[in-house]
């Protein structure tokens, strides 16, 4: 009889597109049995989309003294033979309590039955961490590969063009290059022959509005794509510039170069994006955003960027 498994990955955005590798292994290592992803509502289209589950539950996770939502929760969990939390978090480790008698849990919880107990844990990678856990849990990591499912995606952009991402969470300020340095970028990829393309939420068409003021010819498409559609964006632009924020760990997972900015509010060596391809992943870290200089980027793009996107747009013309 097949198991139920249970894999738990709320979000955010980035963490989600990061762990579709540990996604695609614990597929491949069940491949006949019953696969739920248990995340938030947000991202349940785009879950839809993927060939690794069979059930999508969500989970928005709403203050502790709501007793419907932990009603629902502990029914989830407790139909489940076996559960990934990939989430690791002080909620998820609530959520062990919940399960039936039996059932295997892999995670950061002392007392699962697939502990992952790696002191170093919370210093890894992301990435590292998610192989470290399946590791743990007897589970062999597949190589990462670009998600077919969503290579085809649209809107398909009849000129050449890179990808700008000027907004990040609003509660995290610190992580926003301020919109006229991307103006700065804007303008010189224009002059590249490449068109700019401005993304994010709706939230963000203010910071679209600041490029466009100073680059017309940049297109404006935040808040206009959802999110599979964005992924296929991404996959076909030349480069992809922006603030540590959930799109650009999307940009790597389709493998499209990419250049992100990091203040001193994250630590790119637990959380940079890492492209498919080797050596198509930059980071510029300055503690503070708002004193990096857009000639110190436009300097990064003439001797690594731009090469690189020359190098793209042939092998996409005769690809």
């Amino acid at each position: 009889m097949p198991q139920k498994i249970l894999i738990i990955r709320h979000g955010a955005l980035g963490d989600l597109f990061q762990a579709f590798g540990a996604f695609a292994s614990i597929r491949h290592a069940f491949p006949h049995d019953h696969v739920t992803l248990l995340t938030a509502s947000p991202y349940h289209d785009l879950a839809s989309c993927c060939p690794w589950f069979d059930a999508i539950a969500t989970d928005d996770r709403p203050p502790f003294t709501n007793l419907r939502h932990w009603l629902k929760i502990r029914h989830i969990l407790r139909q489940m033979d076996m559960v990934f939390d990939l989430q690791n978090s002080g909620r998820t480790a609530r959520y062990f309590h919940l399960v039936r008698p039996g059932t295997v849990w892999s995670g950061q919880n002392r007392r699962a039955s697939l502990p992952h107990l790696n002191p170093q844990a919370r210093q890894m990678h992301t990435l590292v961490r998610q192989a470290d856990q399946l590791r743990a849990a007897g589970l062999p990591s597949l190589p990462r590969t670009v998600p077919e499912f969503l290579k085809n995606r649209g809107p398909y952009l009849p000129a050449p063009y890179a990808v700008l991402v000027p907004g990040a969470a609003p509660h995290r300020p610190a992580k926003r290059w301020p919109a006229l340095h991307f103006a700065t970028l804007a303008q010189a990829l224009d002059t590249w022959g490449c068109q700019p393309v401005i993304i994010g939420s709706t939230a963000d068409r203010p910071l679209a509005d600041i490029i466009r003021s100073r680059v017309p010819q940049a297109l404006d498409l935040t808040g206009r794509t959802d999110l599979p559609a964005l992924a296929g964006l991404l996959h076909r632009a030349l480069l992809c510039i922006g603030n540590d924020t959930g799109p650009l760990h999307m940009a790597a997972t389709m493998d499209c170069p990419t250049l992100t900015l990091f203040s001193a509010d994250s630590d790119p060596r637990r959380c940079a994006p890492l492209s498919i391809t080797p050596g198509q992943s930059r980071v510029l870290d300055c503690p503070d955003l708002s004193t990096l200089h857009p000639e110190r980027v436009l300097r990064l793009l003439e001797d690594w960027g731009r090469p690189l996107m020359q190098a793209r747009l042939t092998l996409q013309r005769h690809g």
